[in-house]
């Protein structure tokens, strides 16, 4: 009896999991998808293969799939409980976010929305803590990230993180927040100074550059209300 046939055994731009980084998940069929679940097919059959198989005698159908069982399932060479049991976890999945809303983006279009969100994130700190938040061009939130802890200053805080950041998650909108914990949101000359940088870095990759809010409990300080940016 041979040796099952692996993923690995497979050339690299045929292996799901190289492909799926490469091309990201809508780029891998849907046997593709599944292979990587189950991970190993047979002596005779990749799991790309196996999934090829079972999803073949599905019609090509993955809501056929899913109302498959477990024994039913397990019929296939190459398919045990275990990844029936994974198979049919992973078509219940699909079929829940199908039925679920897609969860809305944070509005913060404004220095009071801005506020209101980061807040509860901050009131407590008796430390200084620098946050990007990251939007797309309707101030939608895509990611919020801490990126200093421990004192705010030009060169505590990296623009070239923030800059990194934003192209990574494809946003067209900064916004960069840190709190006072004296309390006093009025901004220091190093405040000052790392707010220049941030915007002069921001236009030249062409990303706009919201605000740069001042958090303290009750208060806050906008450059942009102030009319600074």
């Amino acid at each position: 009896m041979g040796d099952i046939v692996k993923i690995k055994d497979l050339r690299e731009e045929d292996r799901p999991r190289e492909k799926m980084l490469r091309l990201g998940a809508e780029g891998l069929t849907n046997a593709e998808l599944l292979a990587i679940l189950i991970g190993s097919g047979t002596p005779k059959e990749t799991s790309v293969g196996l999934m090829q198989r079972v999803l073949n005698d599905c019609n090509d159908n993955l809501n056929t799939l899913g109302k498959l069982s477990v024994r039913q399932l397990c019929n296939y060479r190459g398919i045990g409980m275990a990844k029936a049991i994974t198979i049919l976890a992973a078509c219940e999945l699909g079929k829940r976010r199908q039925s679920e809303d897609a969860e809305k983006r944070k509005d913060l279009s404004s220095a009071q929305f801005i506020y209101d969100y980061m807040l509860p994130k901050m009131q407590d700190l008796d430390t200084e803590e620098a946050w990007i938040l990251l939007m797309n061009q309707r101030y939608r939130l895509i990611k919020a990230e801490r990126i200093s802890h421990g004192g705010i200053t030009e060169t505590a805080v990296d623009v070239r993180i923030i800059l990194r950041e934003a192209l990574l998650n494809n946003a067209t909108v900064v916004a960069l927040c840190h709190n006072h914990p004296s309390g006093n949101p009025k901004p220091s000359r190093d405040d000052d100074q790392l707010t220049s940088r941030v915007k002069s870095a921001c236009e030249t990759m062409r990303i706009a550059f919201l605000d740069h809010l001042i958090v303290t409990d009750g208060n806050y300080y906008s450059y942009r209300e102030q009319g600074k940016i």
